[in-house]
């Protein structure tokens, strides 16, 4: 019998440890929903902080492809107003003896240095014919123009260049007048 009353004892014992009244048990529900609570907590922080990184690391690269784009953009600024030599020699009548292989090897260079720009994203923004745009074309002059549209370019004075569909250098044309 002292067996049954020492495990009554025990049993009165873990009752007494669940009761409100020793708040051991409202002390571990505790625990656990502050557990509960931290956790969700530091996921939402892991959540946030992972958004972050990625969304930085995202800024980083479209931040180092505009660098190198407005690099490579002050070279190929420099580069232009050599085209702009070479159109204008080729545009020159060239007369007497080895004026043909003159242009000849004027003609090279010209393909050769449009090829190199056309790799590197360069595109000929083609003016002539287009309605004047002060976005893409400087207007340097005006002028009436019979069977043209009034605010047409009727004249490119000097070539303009997209970089990858952003502009490069504007074209300098000529627009007609109604």
């Amino acid at each position: 019998m002292n067996s049954d009353v020492n495990d009554l004892d025990l049993g009165a014992d873990a009752e007494t440890q669940s009761t409100p009244d020793t708040g051991e048990t409202a002390t571990a529900g505790d625990d656990q929903a502050k557990a509960v609570d931290e956790r969700e907590q530091l996921r939402d922080r892991l959540l946030r902080t992972t958004a972050e990184f990625d969304n930085f690391r995202k800024r980083v690269d479209r931040d180092r492809r505009e660098m190198a784009d407005r690099a490579a953009e002050s070279l190929l600024l420099d580069l232009l107003p050599v085209v702009d030599d070479l159109e204008r020699a080729l545009a020159v009548e060239a007369t007497g003896e080895g004026a043909e292989a003159y242009r000849r090897g004027v003609e090279l260079i010209h393909k050769q240095l449009t090829e190199l720009l056309a790799r590197r994203g360069v595109k000929v923004l083609d003016a002539l014919g287009a309605d004047f745009d002060p976005r893409l074309h400087q207007a340097v002059a005006s002028e009436q123009a019979d069977g043209h549209r009034d605010g047409e370019v009727v004249a490119v004075l000097r070539t303009g260049y997209l970089l990858n569909d952003r502009l490069l250098r504007p074209a300098m044309v000529k627009v007609a007048q109604a």
